[in-house]
């Protein structure tokens, strides 16, 4: 990929076939505004510094080592090299391990997206990976190193090429058994499961990524101008919060406005012309009479 560099750059394995491959950051946050800490008396950046939580002094980096807390207060002092001595070893290979149907993995356990492109244009073995998986309908599970960890990686067919997305370990996942186990149990029928199947039906639409806009982001870039020119600071819209209603009642009320606009009469190609033709005519007079009040008079000679 031009202008970026790769992540990682190694070798993607399934059966006897290999190919080169590497990976590009698919999602990045690098675009956003960001800010810096700023001394207020001085205006000069602000440093962080490591400080004892007991003498309250600074500590310089090479003082600094790894500690694992087995009581309160209370570490084991682990040096850094002991830490790097249990990173595994890495042949910088993905090696396939299966191949699974597409929806088998929850995306909850999508950890972070990557492009994985081949290392050189046009190989026959990456193209005949992608084009297997997506004949198949499958996607991949692979292991390999990545960053220092060992990572498990979900490759499937994406555009032209593959994407990798790194999976979170099932320890990092949170049980959705416990997030919702004091939900009650409410079942929704008649009328009101029938007006919102219809509100949804009504709402139907598809995804696209670039008509979603970052209000907050464009926020920040409205307040930064604004001090950069040295203008008044943009004005907080009032947020205006619904009142509370009884469910049923608002469900019709949400069926009864979709309805509306749905049978809401449409303008005819002629009656939109016509409306037209009568716009640009009053337009044409107004500007010929304007023409007239403001043109030059000649005298009588």
């Amino acid at each position: 990929m031009a202008g970026q560099r790769a992540q990682w750059k190694g070798f993607v394995k399934f059966g006897e076939v290999s190919c080169g491959v590497a990976l590009y950051t698919a999602a990045s946050t690098s675009d956003r505004i960001t800010f810096n800490t700023i001394n207020t008396a001085t205006g000069n950046r602000v440093n962080r510094v490591f400080i004892d939580s007991e003498t309250e002094e600074p500590v310089p980096k090479e003082a600094q080592t790894k500690g694992f807390e087995i009581e309160n207060g209370q570490y084991i002092i682990i040096d850094p090299e002991e830490v790097a001595a249990t990173i595994p070893e890495s042949n910088k290979t993905l090696e396939i391990e299966a191949f699974i149907p597409c929806s088998d993995v929850d995306d909850v356990f999508f950890d972070k997206p990557y492009y994985l492109t081949p290392d050189r244009m046009g190989s026959d073995a990456y193209a005949a990976l992608r084009d297997g998986m997506r004949k198949s309908n499958v996607a991949a599970i692979a292991r390999t190193v990545l960053f220092r960890r060992m990572r498990t990686v979900l490759i499937r067919p994406h555009g032209k090429g593959l994407i990798a997305t790194t999976l979170n370990y099932d320890y990092e996942v949170r049980s959705s058994k416990k997030a919702f186990e004091e939900l009650p149990k409410i079942k929704i029928e008649g009328e009101m499961l029938d007006l919102a199947k219809h509100i949804i039906g009504t709402k139907k639409g598809e995804f696209d990524p670039a008509t979603f806009d970052d209000r907050y982001e464009a926020a920040l870039a409205e307040l930064v101008k604004a001090k950069i020119e040295g203008k008044a600071l943009p004005k907080k819209k009032k947020v205006e919060v619904s009142k509370p209603n009884d469910l049923l009642a608002a469900l019709r009320e949400s069926a009864g406005m979709m309805k509306a606009a749905a049978d809401k009469p449409k303008r005819t190609a002629a009656n939109a012309n016509a409306g037209t033709g009568r716009q640009r005519a009053a337009r044409g007079t107004a500007a010929k009479s304007s023409a007239v009040k403001t043109a030059p008079q000649r005298k009588a000679g």
